[in-house]
């Protein structure tokens, strides 16, 4: 079940242009930035707003956790 914190960071990252590409390993998926034309990871059990904002820099966004 996906938490709160996840559910805000999936819907910056579609704003923002991103896409699903495919689940990972475990409890991970992977994206794709348009932005930094760079594919990332992100923790499906996203809890903590420090791991949200990393994804958000990793794409190239501001933090917004």
């Amino acid at each position: 079940m996906a938490g709160a914190i996840y559910r805000q960071l999936i819907r910056i990252l579609r704003e923002n242009g991103c896409r699903f590409v495919r689940h990972g390993k475990g409890s991970h998926e992977i994206w794709y930035s348009l932005i930094s034309r760079q594919h990332f990871v992100v923790p499906f059990d996203v809890q903590k707003r420090p791991t949200a904002n990393a994804a958000l820099t990793q794409v190239g966004l501001p933090k917004a956790f």
